[in-house]
């Protein structure tokens, strides 16, 4: 079922102010407004069997821990630069399996932002391929925020990429690609890959101008 507001117009909200600053985002969704658990008709589910689940503020799109594959969505308007996406994940580890976390733009083949928890590390990728790597120490079950950036930089773009759990946003990029050519306008998405048997959950999703 569709959620009661358009997901292309501005959020008019505390969530907007804080996540957006004083840009307005190009979408928005906390799914605090969707109704029942059917994933709202703006989503492109690209596979998996994804649900709204939760209750109130805790609304959120959730991936069962079964079966193991990944799976993803896609939303907001296709962009082919100077655009970023936002993000929150939570799941749990089994034992020594993890699960991971992905936030992309450009579409399937895009650019992407994999949180790793068990190689203790966040990756920027151009389609499967690992572009920048830098050290992240997860915490098992709370919220992991991330942010994608892709801006236009002469024929090419650069790709810039963050990760944060509690207190603040970091002030400065973690990762950072210079890519001597940019990719065909596409869609942001989130993917989640549930390694750990346990599901995952997404929140928050904004696509807005980048910085």
């Amino acid at each position: 079922m569709k959620p009661l507001r358009s997901p292309f117009l501005p959020l008019a909200g505390l969530m907007a102010t804080l996540l957006a600053g004083a840009a307005e985002p190009l979408y928005t969704q906390d799914f605090t407004r969707v109704e029942g658990t059917e994933v709202p008709d703006e989503f492109l589910v690209l596979d998996g069997q994804f649900v709204v689940a939760g209750e109130g503020v805790e609304r959120h799109l959730e991936l069962p821990g079964s079966p193991l594959e990944t799976f993803g969505v896609l939303f907001g308007p296709n962009s082919k630069a100077d655009v970023q996406v936002r993000a929150r994940f939570r799941g749990t580890r089994t034992g020594r399996k993890f699960p991971t976390f992905i936030a992309g733009l450009n579409g399937v083949g895009g650019f992407k932002l994999r949180v790793a928890p068990a190689k203790n590390a966040i990756e920027l990728l151009r389609g499967d391929e690992v572009r920048a790597r830098a050290a992240f120490r997860w915490k098992d079950g709370e919220w992991t925020s991330v942010k994608l950036q892709v801006t236009a930089a002469g024929e090419g773009v650069r790709v810039t990429g963050k990760a944060w759990q509690g207190g603040d946003e970091p002030t400065e990029w973690q990762l950072t690609s210079d890519e001597a050519k940019a990719l065909p306008a596409g869609k942001a998405g989130v993917w989640g890959l549930p390694f750990a048997g346990t599901p995952i959950q997404f929140d928050d999703l904004v696509v807005q101008a980048a910085e």
